[in-house]
């Protein structure tokens, strides 16, 4: 995967862990290659891993290990909402500390855009992205008000996505990030493979179509994007779950 998305361009990563157990995982793979970049995070799909006390180990490990953002985390509603307080309980833990050490977050919000919205509302100067967004254009706004990116990856690519191929053309390139999510949610051409890093520029020549501009346009500014939300100084950015990293996928 690695020799894969370098010879596609891709000279960073994003690679945010979900669950506490996976952050010394994560800090030997970034430690083994220095162009994947640590986001520590608790993702709310994996609430029954989670304990109270990792908001404490959180805080250390931002302490010491000095992550480009916290993340993956967020809200996740998609089979109800029997566990909502409790992830509303570590999302707004994750807030706090992202506002209390100036680090943007990665926000994951499926069937859970408004109450995200609401959420972010309480905590003043925060900012981070959106990622795999799938909200209303006029939340979009409400968002990007707040100076949130919002993240697009291979679902745009799909024949039938076409409410988000919408949203891409509405929303303005400033404040749209490019990804992957590898191994899942794989463009139209890889659809039902295994996804990877190296099919990013997939979905930059999508965006480009859409928003009928050139893809060296959509590449430069996505990268200046990612580039002064993480800062990072590379050409391309693109997120890749831990998980799938180390384990080749």
């Amino acid at each position: 995967m690695q020799r894969h998305a370098r010879k596609a361009g891709i000279q960073a990563i994003i690679s945010p862990a979900v669950t506490a157990v996976s952050w010394p995982q994560l800090k030997r793979v970034t430690t083994e290659y220095p162009h994947i970049h640590p986001a520590y995070g608790l993702h709310p799909m994996f609430t029954d891993q989670h304990q109270p006390h990792d908001i404490d180990h959180l805080e250390q490990w931002l302490d010491q290990e000095k992550p480009v953002a916290i993340g993956e985390c967020g809200l996740d509603f998609y089979n109800g909402r029997d566990n909502q307080s409790q992830q509303a309980a570590y999302f707004e833990a994750q807030l706090s500390l992202a506002q209390r050490y100036q680090l943007p977050v990665i926000i994951h919000a499926r069937k859970a855009v408004e109450m995200v919205l609401q959420t972010i509302r309480r905590y003043p100067n925060l900012r981070g992205v959106i990622h795999s967004y799938s909200g209303s254009i006029e939340q979009a706004r409400q968002f990007i008000d707040r100076e949130f990116y919002l993240g697009f990856g291979g679902p745009i690519t799909w024949i039938q996505s076409t409410r988000l191929q919408k949203l891409v053309e509405a929303v303005p390139l400033e404040s749209i990030l490019l990804e992957t999510d590898a191994p899942d949610q794989a463009d139209a051409n890889h659809r039902g493979e295994r996804n990877e890093p190296c099919y990013l520029p997939l979905i930059a020549k999508k965006v480009a179509d859409l928003k009928q501009q050139t893809y060296e346009e959509v590449a430069q500014t996505t990268t200046k994007n990612a580039n002064n939300l993480f800062k990072l100084n590379q050409l391309i950015l693109c997120e890749s779950k831990l998980d799938n990293i180390t384990n080749g996928r």
